[in-house]
């Protein structure tokens, strides 16, 4: 089982208790499993600048995330998500580019520029937005299950699950239908989709709930992901 928490954080009575709030039963597969058994897939969703598009093309991507909306017959959840960026990285290569500089005056301005970046980032709140798309699926929606093999799921749906590598795929692929189908859907309006796999989801999570120390932990631009 992968944690979402380092050795360090999760030492001592008090973060146990909070990871016992904590939904997640694991993360693998590129899939979450939560206590209750059910699975969910995560997508990062591209952003589009609206404004920018001509009316007809507004109009067509109404059109088609309406058709999106439309098509879907289980929930999803949409979450936009804010942070602070941290360009320390660009920081770094900024810096490094100044020392390369063969001519005096570009080794100036480059200094200036980051000066200014700096500077920028004193005065404000510099902000990122995320989209993502949460999907979900639960055993008790397999409808090719008796009565019966329900119940067993109620009663014990973690380890029904955990135990049984069979049954899990076989979630997972209607899980992974579902993403299938939004990722059809939804490109339509010019927007990129792309599954998170563990590592991501890990970071994600990770992050979410350690808000404090988030700006240390960089999850990967959507469009250095990988394609399923």
């Amino acid at each position: 089982m992968e944690k979402l928490h380092s050795q360090k954080i999760t030492k001592g009575s008090a973060a146990t208790n909070s990871q016992s709030f904590i939904d997640i039963a694991e993360i693998k597969d590129d899939v979450v499993i939560l206590k209750n058994g059910s699975l969910r897939a995560i997508l990062a969703v591209s952003a589009i600048n609206y404004d920018l598009k001509s009316s007809d093309e507004q109009t067509a991507i109404i059109s088609q995330y309406q058709n999106f909306l439309n098509s879907l017959d289980f929930p999803v959840q949409i979450i936009i998500n804010s942070r602070k960026i941290n360009v320390e990285g660009y920081l770094d290569f900024i810096k490094n580019k100044e020392k390369d500089q063969p001519n005096e005056l570009l080794r100036l301005q480059t200094s200036e520029y980051m000066k200014f970046i700096k500077e920028m980032v004193t005065v404000s709140n510099i902000m990122e937005k995320s989209f993502y798309i949460v999907v979900p699926f639960s055993p008790m929606e397999n409808k090719e299950k008796g009565f019966v093999g329900n119940l067993m799921n109620l009663m014990n749906p973690q380890k029904n699950i955990l135990e049984k590598r069979e049954s899990f795929e076989t979630y997972k692929n209607q899980l992974f239908q579902r993403v299938s189908h939004i990722n059809n859907a939804l490109s339509a309006t010019g927007t990129t989709i792309i599954p998170l796999k563990t590592q991501e989801i890990i970071e994600l999570f990770y992050n979410a709930y350690n808000p404090s120390i988030h700006d240390s932990q960089e999850l990967s631009d959507i469009n250095q992901l990988e394609l399923n």
